[in-house]
């Protein structure tokens, strides 16, 4: 396996293996295509390790079939790896017991109610892995308060990793996780007129 060498070595009084395994908060942002990809890639890797994995998607609608929630549906039901929970805004949580009345839930409360079951699965260490795809949008939009994000992902026990995906990431949470990818976009499909398609989008 590749080994890489950090540039610093911080006077923190941890050994080398307690900083290997230090809790992770990736953030996943910019307008390129790829952010969730790159996060579901994760999922695999962590499903791989045996880890208990959590998928919450804020924002994307329960009739966007994403190709990588039906194989990773098929990992975690197949005992060879972690557990895989998916979670859909859009289909209003797994969570919930009964289907909200027409118009009694808006997409604000929606993904409040999604960031206070992610609150409580941490609390409750439930899984290894959080994939929170789109979640950096509720943030933007102000759904969410950022602060409030990062106190509790900050004050997080064991040693659970986050990954946040969405364009327009609030600054405060680029400064505060660990690893921060932007998604530039150099070029793409769309920009000449060609639709997404099977297999590549979905």
């Amino acid at each position: 396996m590749p080994q890489g060498q950090p540039t610093v070595v911080p006077d923190d009084g941890l050994t080398t293996r307690q900083r290997r395994n230090r809790p992770l908060v990736f953030v996943h942002t910019g307008i390129g295509k790829g952010k969730s990809t790159a996060a579901f890639g994760l999922a695999l890797r962590a499903w791989n390790q045996g880890w208990p994995v959590g998928v919450f998607q804020f924002v994307k609608s329960a009739k966007w079939k994403v190709g990588e929630e039906n194989a990773l549906r098929v990992l975690g039901d197949s005992d060879q790896g972690g557990s895989v929970d998916w979670h859909k805004m859009g289909e209003g949580w797994s969570w919930i017991q009964r289907a909200p009345a027409e118009g009694e839930q808006t997409n604000e409360d929606k993904a409040r109610e999604g960031w206070e079951q992610v609150k409580r699965d941490l609390a409750a260490e439930t899984y290894k892995l959080y994939v929170l795809d789109e979640f950096a949008y509720p943030m933007h939009w102000g759904w969410i308060d950022t602060d409030e994000v990062i106190e509790v992902l900050r004050n997080r026990p064991g040693t659970q990793h986050v990954v946040i995906t969405g364009r327009n990431a609030p600054q405060k949470l680029v400064d505060f996780a660990d690893l921060v990818t932007d998604m530039s976009k150099v070029k793409h499909p769309m920009d000449t007129g060609q639709k997404g398609q099977r297999g590549i989008e979905w």
